[in-house]
């Protein structure tokens, strides 16, 4: 397959608990990426839901397949021919009371074409922050990779950045992509740092897009999406607020860097 230069973009949010408006404010982003020329669109971690407990987004999970989350995602893609990446949305697990955190990729026919399940779950605390995930999501157990008319795509979702193994499994790919409702406590401490590290190491662009702002709920996402290049330059980036940051991924960058640093063909492990 011949891979295709595109324009890529990173849709950041502050989404809240009606997952209704969450995909108003979406579609609005996704028109205003369009306009600047993006042919690829990332959302972020549980872009249509972000309530007060984690029982709210276990609420809001779908059947695979089916579904208004789902359906809307399909409708935009297909509406304006481009390829949607959902960041991460609920969908049901084996156990009832349990969800899958999943990235769904459509294509500009509003087919989805891949799913992958998070795999890494986040444990975090420290002061009046606690987060485990484990407690209300089943993990995905399979890495994927996905080739596109753009070249081959490595998913992940947030608590995964921190797995390097995660994409060495993947390697070598054209574009890492790492939607993501980073803490702000973390993230200010290690989210730029993991992220030019991944896209370095790999010799390949790294959209990373967020969640970025004071929630309903009173939770604070770090934001901060970006675009990388294989050189771990940052091309974009969108600091709190919904917004867009947007690049071109071109193929000869890639390969230039990989010629003159071949770190790839020097691998032995």
């Amino acid at each position: 397959m011949n891979k295709q230069n595109c324009r890529i973009a990173a849709l950041q949010m502050v989404s809240g608990p009606r997952v209704g408006d969450n995909l108003k404010v979406a579609g609005h982003l996704v028109l205003e990426a369009v306009a600047q020329g993006a042919q690829l669109v990332v959302l972020p971690e549980y872009f249509p839901v972000i309530g007060a407990v984690d029982a709210d987004r276990v609420r809001a999970r779908e059947q695979f397949g089916h579904g208004p989350i789902q359906d809307w995602l399909a409708e935009t893609a297909a509406h304006h021919g481009i390829w949607i990446v959902a960041g991460s949305l609920p969908l049901a697990a084996a156990v009832p009371d349990k969800m899958r955190n999943a990235t769904l990729v459509y294509d500009a026919q509003g087919v989805c074409i891949q799913r992958y399940d998070k795999i890494h779950l986040f444990g975090f605390s420290k002061g009046d922050e606690h987060y485990d995930e484990a407690a209300f999501i089943e993990a995905g157990d399979q890495p994927v990779a996905i080739d596109t008319p753009f070249g081959r795509i490595a998913l992940s979702i947030c608590y995964d950045l921190r797995f390097p193994e995660l994409y060495r499994a993947l390697a070598p790919v054209d574009l890492i992509l790492v939607p993501a409702a980073f803490t702000d406590t973390t993230g200010r401490a290690h989210w730029e740092i993991l992220l030019r590290a991944r896209a370095i190491e790999n010799q390949c662009y790294l959209l990373a897009v967020g969640q970025g702002g004071r929630h309903e709920s009173g939770r604070l996402t770090h934001g901060n999406s970006m675009i990388i290049d294989p050189w771990g330059e940052i091309l974009d980036r969108k600091l709190k607020g919904p917004g867009i940051a947007i690049a071109d991924l071109d193929h000869a960058r890639i390969a230039e860097i990989r010629q003159s640093l071949p770190a790839l063909a020097h691998r032995k492990l």
